[in-house]
């Protein structure tokens, strides 16, 4: 901690979470702007700054290097964002990232709409150019001269709360709406800019200091009871998503007294044991036949939603997966239920998820048995052993990665969008939450080749993620897990091309498309980066390969030469790509 903050005292409110008045009297060691800001920042629990250094940011810079927060210095301020997003889900404590002006702040958007979409708690801060400056053609000018405010300074789709930080009196406030944001349900994505003369100037304000309360959003008792009336009617299902990680006992629970077949979302993975009898599987890209047979064959009456917006790769909007008396969606979000299927009829429940399970199983005391009285389908998954000739089939790599990683570890498993995407949903089966991450909202490349890095870091342990050669050569940071020491894997799908899209432009009908890329050597890049790293391309040495992996105490880089021809299961996209108007047939 900065010693010049050590004889000011706390100013809690421990009811509301929001800070009193400032102080009556003025601290007694002057200190700047920037170095008000990082202890509000640390008074926030933040641990960790993800960002790439610049004049403009100096000042902040500085001053994070000389408080509690470590500050992890990337080459790339979008695998910056990443890295903080999958930082915050492993650690459940805010993150911060910064960057300098201009093409520092563009940069870091990408990773930033991430952040909002996966529900993180992240806080930009950023420079912005000095007043007398403006308009002048400043070195990557930022001011509205040259950017635009709206959106990137305001708030809006990517921020939640946005502000440029023109006087030191602004600082309480800005400690108020932070302390909001990150005290409510769900996620909080904030940018703070500070003009960089702004950040060396002395800051006048005392500092209150603030206690976070989080807020938990709870249904009333006749919601519950109404809820409880509309399950008896008949058999239901319940569709499980990320949203509902935290109550992952309590599901499990309500499904084994109730009957009720169970499903999830393909960030879902997990939170419901996937080799439960009740688990009947995967809904989405890269999802199994079990669930749509089990939609056809025992239609529920309803389905209760946990947790998931139901969102085009969860549900593909198929109107298959439409209950025969509507949906009963719990969320926080008040803006989700009836969303994705906007004509079914959706009773809305706004609510934490775990809150809300355990106000149910109070009604559900004893084991019932509303489901009809044959078995559930479940998801087949075939074992097919490794061939002496050719190269890597992605099931085999997958079925090793599953008895080796998934099974024989307790390592995070990370998913990057695309086929490495479809194949690990597919095929990895997870029976404890928090073992799998993906994003499939936003689903940018480069989010897990990067993202690892800061997974790894959060959670003080092995994690590990299956990414394509595409993604792997658009935007890694393997150099930064060797600064860090960061325990990460990274295990290629090395195919010489982005294999998801030239396998989508041949189920669309397009044809003379090019999506190939030359084949690079990822163990000679992860070596001359610091790394280790194992080639693999034949199939009796995956196992070796990962194996060696696991144990290795540096950052690893498994590259696996895959044979493109095998057909990934991503048919439902390609489906609802053609659904949507993108075919040539």
């Amino acid at each position: 901690m900065n010693p010049k903050f050590k004889d000011i005292k706390a100013n809690t409110t421990e009811q509301s979470g929001l800070p009193e008045q400032p102080f009556d009297s003025k601290p007694s060691v002057s200190f700047s702007v920037a170095e008000a800001v990082v202890k509000i920042l640390e008074d926030m629990g933040v641990q960790y700054a993800f960002g790439v250094s610049g004049g403009a940011i100096a000042p902040m810079w500085a001053a994070l290097h000389q408080s509690s927060i470590q500050v992890l210095h990337f080459r790339h301020e979008a695998g910056a964002a990443f890295a903080a997003t999958e930082a915050y889900f492993a650690s459940d404590r805010p993150v911060v990232v910064f960057a300098t002006t201009g093409p520092g702040i563009t940069n870091v958007l990408t990773g930033l709409f991430a952040a909002r979409w996966e529900g993180a708690k992240v806080i930009l801060v950023s420079a912005s150019t000095s007043t007398p400056q403006r308009g002048r053609w400043a070195c990557q000018e930022t001011s509205t001269y040259t950017m635009p405010s709206a959106g990137i300074f305001t708030s809006g789709p990517i921020f939640h709360y946005a502000t440029t930080l023109e006087c030191s009196d602004e600082l309480p406030e800005i400690s108020r709406r932070l302390a909001l944001g990150l005290g409510q349900p769900g996620g909080f994505v904030a940018h703070i800019s500070i003009p960089t003369n702004i950040q060396t100037s002395s800051a006048e304000t005392s500092l209150p200091r603030v206690t976070l309360q989080n807020a938990v959003a709870t249904a009333s008792e006749e919601t519950i009871a109404e809820c409880v009336r509309l399950l008896c009617e008949g058999p239901f299902a319940i569709w499980v998503g990320f949203g509902a990680r935290g109550a992952a006992a309590e599901i499990r629970q309500l499904a084994e007294r109730t009957g009720a077949a169970v499903m999830c979302s393909p960030r879902g993975k997990g939170i419901f044991p996937e080799d439960h009898p009740q688990f009947v599987g995967v809904t989405g890209f890269g999802g199994h036949e079990s669930v749509l047979e089990y939609m056809q064959e025992q239609c529920p009456c309803r389905i209760l939603v946990l947790g998931t917006r139901l969102g085009e790769l969860t549900s593909f909007w198929n109107p298959a997966m439409i209950p025969r008396r509507g949906f009963l969606h719990v969320d926080i979000d008040t803006e989700v239920p009836g969303t994705a299927y906007p004509s079914v009829k959706t009773f809305a429940v706004y609510s934490d998820v775990r809150v809300f399970v355990k106000a149910l199983l109070r009604y559900f005391s004893k084991r019932l048995s509303l489901s009809k009285d044959f078995s559930l389908p479940r998801p087949a998954y075939d074992i097919i052993n490794p061939r002496t000739g050719g190269q890597v089939q992605p099931d085999v790599l997958m079925n090793v990665i599953q008895r080796v990683i998934v099974e024989g570890s307790d390592a995070l498993v990370m998913a990057e969008g695309g086929n490495s995407f479809a194949w690990a949903i597919h095929l990895l089966r997870f029976v404890k939450p928090g073992r799998f991450r993906a994003s499939t909202g936003f689903s940018a490349m480069g989010h897990t080749v990067t993202g690892v890095v800061g997974a790894a870091l959060g959670r003080k342990g092995k994690a590990v993620a299956i990414v394509g050669d595409g993604s792997m050569l658009m935007l890694n940071e393997v150099n930064t897990a060797v600064k860090y020491q960061a325990p990460a894997v990274w295990i290629v799908l090395n195919d010489g091309r982005y294999n998801m899209c030239e396998q989508g432009m041949g189920y669309l009908g397009f044809k003379g498309v090019d999506a190939t890329i030359p084949q690079a050597d990822f163990v000679k890049i992860a070596q001359g980066m610091g790394a280790d790293g194992i080639r693999v391309e034949r199939e009796d040495d995956i196992q070796t390969a990962l194996e060696k992996a696991m144990v290795s105490t540096v950052a690893f880089v498994v590259d696996v030469i895959i044979d493109h021809t095998q057909i990934a299961p991503a048919q439902s996209r390609n489906q609802s790509l053609i659904s949507q108007g993108a075919t040539n047939y």
